[in-house]
């Protein structure tokens, strides 16, 4: 998984776009990333169900196991995907590029994705967070799929264009949570006036917002960001034939 377009198995020596340190956005991405894992995974190592984030619904019994894998393969995602995205990586450590990846889709996402699809199914949060549970699952398998099937078929450009979605889903389960906060603090005020004391209902329309929105706004910017690219390169095509 990369976001740039030149060969990954370029030369290691080879100075492509500019340095590390250049990009801003890596080091941000990385601590955030590291941070949330941090406080998100521990209570999924502990074995104990009473550690869980997530209600077990009554009829599901293997819940928190299930939760619990998909919280560590997601981890491994989530941590890998800040090194595929990282250019200078790339570009100096081809190599290691391709064995992260192959971390990433086979010990992350893939198996990540799948448990998540249970999970979904499990949710206790209501049919709306449910719903978008399963669409992002399956977008999340469709994409990294898709990406890894361009790699192996050597068609980098759509390899990267497809990866950049598959990291835009990744990191989506981060946006939940930050959306998840803003709905607490701007709904609770309302649970008696709108909802009528009804705690259950505040929670399911507070989960249902945050999973819709905290995958679809990411992966609508994620889509903005490669047709800004491609906009880009029909201009300095068209500039290069007029001159």
């Amino acid at each position: 998984m990369t976001l740039s377009t030149e060969h990954p198995s370029a030369s290691p020596t080879r100075r492509s776009g500019p340095r590390w340190w250049r990009r801003p956005w890596v080091a941000p991405l990385a601590v955030v990333a590291v941070a949330f894992v941090a406080f998100s995974l521990p209570p999924y190592l502990s074995m104990d169900p009473s550690q869980s984030r997530v209600p077990a619904p009554d009829f599901f019994p293997p819940h928190f196991v299930v939760l619990s894998l998909h919280v560590v393969f997601g981890s491994i995602a989530v941590i890998t995907c800040c090194l595929q995205v990282w250019p200078w990586f790339r570009a100096r450590h081809p190599r290691a590029h391709r064995i992260v990846g192959r971390v990433y889709v086979f010990a992350g996402c893939l198996p990540g994705g799948l448990l998540a699809l249970v999970v979904a199914v499990a949710t206790p949060f209501g049919p709306v967070a449910g719903a978008s549970s399963v669409v992002l699952a399956l977008l999340w398998l469709g994409c990294t799929l898709a990406g890894w099937r361009m790699a192996r078929q050597r068609r980098f450009v759509d390899h990267r264009r497809w990866m950049i979605r598959s990291f835009a889903l990744t990191m989506s389960i981060i946006t939940n949570r930050l959306w998840t906060v803003v709905f607490v603090i701007t709904l609770a005020p309302q649970l008696d006036q709108t909802y009528n004391g009804d705690q259950a209902m505040v929670a399911g329309t507070i989960a249902g917002l945050s999973a819709w929105l905290g995958w679809v706004l990411p992966l609508m910017l994620a889509e903005w960001w490669l047709e800004r690219g491609d906009a880009a390169k029909r201009r300095r095509r068209a500039a290069r034939q007029i001159a």
